[in-house]
């Protein structure tokens, strides 16, 4: 099976990779960046984590998107850099823009006004599927072509890695810059030395029956994954032991796929296994809502699920035979239900291209 390894970006590294560009204008530029569902292995990603001890996360990308547009802003606008996303910006320089990973970006790739962002996702942003990540794996692509840029998966992922937690000092592991850039099934395994990329190329009947097992419920709850990070973060050394076996399980999973495929009831089992470690990790992950939520779920037949996303909020996943299915929907009606399906590609300019 094909892997591929990416050594991590350093700042001399980075400044060379963004050495100023010939004057380019290809016009509108639109990506189209998908979000993800990590199924096991999430904390093993922090460097808490991997500075000591190889991580690893099995994921895969979902049909739910971030679009980012970028153009020359006209000189007809009184601003010289308007941003849209759930908010406007109208601001003179690079530095007044409020939105973080927005204005890091733009000064990462050395844009200089006028210059319009706007940005668009299928789902709210703190919901678990890793919608931040995207937005700078989105925007960072389309900025590259901008400038007439081809660019690799490998070096959106390392340098959204970049900015994400090095420049603004988030506290967040690594898994959804990669999910996002490179689409797909994956194994990441993550170590001192960078990130390994192990893509699963299994048959399509196999990813059919797993997401055909799969059920999303949105629960209403948005919030802030670096608060419970920042919490799961301090709680890593002594949480070490529970960390490597949620890590066990990403292998595991990923073995299961290799070898038969999707057997719901031993996928669901590794999921609720592991989601009962992941609530061991901090207060913060779960709550006595999503608790009962789950309860009355795992109840109504389903195999076993999670929080997606750092928890606290967000979509509720769940693994469940096709034949339980109405049952579980019956369960939890109080719920808004997200059918996903697999989506195999990571972020493509979908509007305009590099030259």
């Amino acid at each position: 099976m094909a892997t591929h390894e990416i050594g991590m970006l350093s700042t001399s590294a980075a400044t060379a990779a963004v050495a100023t560009a010939p004057q380019y204008d290809p016009g509108v530029i639109v990506t189209r960046t998908p979000l993800r569902v990590s199924f096991a292995g999430g904390g093993t990603d922090l460097p808490e984590f991997y500075r000591l001890d190889e991580g690893a996360v099995f994921s895969t990308a979902i049909d739910k998107y971030v679009y980012v547009t970028v153009k020359r802003h006209s000189e007809l606008f009184l601003e010289p850099v308007r941003i849209n996303y759930s908010r406007t910006e109208q601001v003179n320089e690079i530095a007044e823009i409020r939105n973080d990973i927005a204005r890091e970006c733009l000064r990462f790739l050395e844009i200089e006004p006028p210059i319009y962002v706007s940005t668009v996702a299928d789902v709210p942003a703190s919901t678990g599927l890793g919608g931040s990540s995207a937005f700078a794996v989105g925007l960072l692509h389309a900025l590259h072509s901008l400038r007439g840029e081809r660019v690799s998966a490998a070096q959106l992922a390392e340098e959204a890695t970049y900015i994400e937690i090095e420049v603004l000092k988030q506290p967040i592991g690594k898994q959804d810059q990669y999910a996002a850039a490179f689409g797909g099934l994956n194994l990441f395994c993550f170590g001192q030395n960078g990130v390994t990329v192990h893509p699963q190329h299994i048959a399509k009947r196999k990813l059919d029956a797993l997401f055909e097992s799969i059920m999303m419920f949105w629960t209403g709850m948005q919030r802030d994954a670096s608060t419970v990070l920042e919490d799961q973060r301090r709680n890593t050394q002594s949480k070490h032991d529970c960390l490597v076996k949620m890590r066990a399980h990403a292998h595991r999973l990923e073995a299961m796929m290799a070898n038969g495929g999707i057997d719901a009831g031993a996928f669901g089992t590794i999921l609720h296994e592991s989601w009962s470690m992941k609530r061991e990790l901090s207060t913060r992950i779960s709550s006595s809502k999503i608790d009962e939520w789950y309860s009355i779920a795992r109840d109504a037949g389903a195999e076993g699920g999670k929080i997606c996303g750092a928890g606290g909020g967000g979509f509720l996943l769940l693994i469940v035979r096709p034949e339980n299915q109405a049952g579980v929907r019956r369960a939890l009606s109080s719920l808004m239900e997200m059918p996903i399906r697999p989506e195999v590609h990571g972020s493509r300019v979908i509007v305009g291209s590099a030259h």
